[in-house]
């Protein structure tokens, strides 16, 4: 920044922080925060002059209040924080309270990769897409002796670039691209309210995050590992349909699925207790690990939750609680949901299936690549895959053959994908005859509660859930499904900081902000929980041909709202939340609540290419086809017909191996 804004943002962001009995903002770094942040997002000068021209007065100054103290609060490599000063002040710290381990594992090099130039022309599969599903696939494929290609639109970072930074990861919203991709802001969408659309980007609301790096969502994820209830797969059945919603049941039951949940839980990796609760349905087996060591917090709320009349249950993690499959235990950091492993104990694509995948000298994957179409040949069947990227400084496109493909490009890009591929045949895109591609597009809307103790609840152990009450995912009177309710991820600083203010039990900015940081930080816990969404048809993808990426590709457009049910499942889950903190002690607690903008969607995006047993209502069969193309499959949430009250990943993972299997069969 200039001179004289430096100069003249100085005493404000002291405002803001000021100097006690430890240091001030601009004592921490604050300038070189500031200066660093715009580096990233030029166009917030503006807001930057227009705070230094009329200070607090200033129509920016509580956004500007808040950035100031999430850098004062982030990890120091942003700059705010110089010599963690902040962290020592709330007591809290990124390690394990142990310290780290020995010899904590880092990256190696990866001959699996291929260069754009060395593409071959033909490969018996193309996955595109290398999260949970992808990673599935290109495991099922290259393990029957296909040759598969993985095509994955972001890079495969090293761990040390996704391990630290507490304002750019999915689980903050700082309005700074995530270290995990995408971070081009003209990989823009465009959201559609009905009367004007908006084009938004990475880092901006709404845009329905998900990480785009080798690994997919799992490779940052917090890795919750819950299995639908066999209620789950049939929702309109036990509930009907309500008015506005396009509710549907699954046409597999979980009977269909627990053969393959057991296999995820075991190929993959879960920690966790006995059972998923009052609604889950039978296990053929139980899950590898035991769960992961749990500290006072969660003795305190089984108390209180016997108090209450519910049962709790451990939260399952795709986590290591002991040595599993050649990789070490969780080492217990405070830094999980939205950060890499630094000691790889997390579970997820990069380090499991698509391991396996190339341990069969089989499978190559293609980074910073994407798929601008899928190719059909005079008949319609689906012969190919252009693919589009940015190399060497150089844009390129290349045709590349291939016998089969598998889409797993998460909910929205997926959806995207097929519209753009169109042709004589199929002019509205691939599997979209009768006008359901994109549709049903749901994610999770969350409910919970923040709650404030006189006494210390947090031993800053992680990764933090270590408790659960499923006994309302379903059978609440008025409520069409529920959803669970787990004590939180040991959050940031940063995020606890954003977490109190949003929730009116922290002053935005000054000394007693400051002062309040410093108390509750081991003082707050936080409960939340994902409900059942209805799925509505209008709320959708589609492509929008006036709003074009970077290749000429038409960006996602997205449309619809939450329905009205969903929000009263939300109320009741925040209700029921406050009520369990107040049980365990809370003195003052706040509730979630809200009208959502736009539709849901995030890292929990599912349903626009939703299965089903008839064409005329779905867009792909039981087992992942396209209806009309035997060779084209879909593995990813797409194809969820609804998305549990629970994280959906285990279930992602299910059912890609039952379609990857069925796929594979003789």
């Amino acid at each position: 920044m200039r001179q004289d804004l430096n100069d003249r943002l100085t005493a404000l962001v002291d405002v803001v922080v000021p100097e006690d009995d430890h240091p001030s903002a601009s004592q921490a770094g604050a300038l070189g925060f500031l200066d660093s942040v715009l580096a990233d997002r030029p166009d917030w000068l503006a807001r930057f002059e227009d705070v230094a021209a009329h200070g607090t007065g200033s129509t920016h100054w509580d956004w500007f209040a808040e950035l100031v103290v999430g850098g004062y609060y982030a990890d120091p490599g942003n700059g705010g924080n110089a010599d963690r000063v902040s962290w020592r002040m709330v007591d809290w710290q990124p390690e394990p309270l142990g310290g780290w381990p020995t010899a904590v594992p880092v990256d190696t090099d990866r001959p699996v990769t291929v260069h754009p130039s060395a593409l071959r022309d033909r490969y018996d599969a193309v996955v595109i897409g290398s999260g949970a599903g992808g990673g599935v696939a290109a495991c099922g494929l290259a393990e029957a002796g296909r040759h598969v290609l993985v095509v994955e639109a972001g890079g495969w970072p090293e761990t040390a670039e996704l391990d630290h930074d507490h304002l750019r990861n999915p689980r903050s919203d700082w309005g700074l691209a995530p270290r995990s991709g995408p971070t081009d802001d003209r990989d823009v969408r465009v959201r559609d309210d009905g009367r004007t659309r908006l084009t938004i980007r990475p880092a901006d609301p709404g845009w329905n995050a998900n990480a785009w790096t080798a690994g997919g969502g799992t490779r940052v994820y917090g890795a919750q590992a819950w299995r639908f209830a066999p209620l789950d797969l049939r929702m309109a059945s036990t509930y009907g349909v309500p008015d506005g919603s396009a509710l549907r049941d699954w046409p597999i039951s979980y009977d269909d699925l627990e053969p393959y949940y057991a296999r995820a839980e075991w190929e993959v990796g879960v920690s966790g207790g006995a059972d998923d609760g009052r609604w889950a349905g039978p296990r053929s087996r139980a899950l590898p690990m035991p769960p992961l060591p749990a500290g006072p917090s969660r003795d305190r709320l089984a108390a209180a939750a016997t108090s209450l009349g519910f049962g709790t249950v451990h939260v399952p993690l795709l986590v290591n609680s002991t040595p599993w499959l050649g990789r070490r235990a969780c080492a217990g950091c405070n830094q999980c949901v939205g950060f890499a492993c630094p000691v790889d104990a997390k579970n997820g694509s990069q380090n499991t299936m698509l391991t396996r995948a190339f341990a069969t000298g089989r499978a190559r994957i293609v980074l910073r690549t994407r798929a601008a179409r899928l190719r059909t040949d005079a008949t319609g069947r689906v012969v190919g895959v252009t693919l589009v990227g940015t190399t060497d400084g150089r844009d390129f496109q290349h045709d590349v053959d291939a016998a089969e493909v598998v889409v797993a490009a998460g909910a929205i890009e997926s959806a995207r994908l097929l519209l753009n591929s169109r042709s004589d045949r199929e002019p509205t895109g691939i599997g979209n005859r009768a006008d359901l591609v994109g549709r049903h597009l749901q994610g999770h809307v969350y409910g919970g509660a923040t709650g404030i103790f006189d006494d210390m609840v947090e031993d800053l152990v992680g990764p933090g859930p270590s408790i659960a009450t499923t006994d309302h995912r379903h059978g609440t009177a008025g409520i069409v499904g529920g959803g669970m309710i787990a004590n939180e991820f040991v959050a940031t600083p940063s995020n606890t900081y954003r977490y109190l203010v949003a929730a009116g039990l922290l002053p935005r900015a000054g000394a007693e902000s400051k002062a309040g940081m410093r108390h509750l930080v081991r003082r707050t816990m936080r409960l939340m929980g994902p409900i059942q969404e209805m799925t509505s048809a209008d709320s959708r993808v589609r492509v929008d041909d006036g709003v074009l990426d970077r290749y000429g590709i038409p960006v996602a457009r997205l449309s619809g709202s939450v329905h009205p049910e969903d929000l009263r499942a939300r109320d009741a889950t925040s209700a029921r939340s406050a009520a369990w903190l107040r049980a365990a002690g809370a003195v003052r607690v706040a509730e979630v609540g809200g009208t959502p903008e736009g539709p849901s969607g995030g890292q929990h995006q599912a349903g626009t290419l939703r299965m089903g047993s008839d064409p005329a209502h779905s867009v792909v069969d039981e087992y992942g086809r396209v209806w009309g193309h035997d060779n084209l499959r879909v593995t990813d949430g797409s194809v969820h017909v609804t998305n549990g009250g629970v994280n959906p990943v285990l279930t992602i993972l299910a059912t890609a191996m039952r379609s990857v299997e069925h796929m594979t069969r003789p």
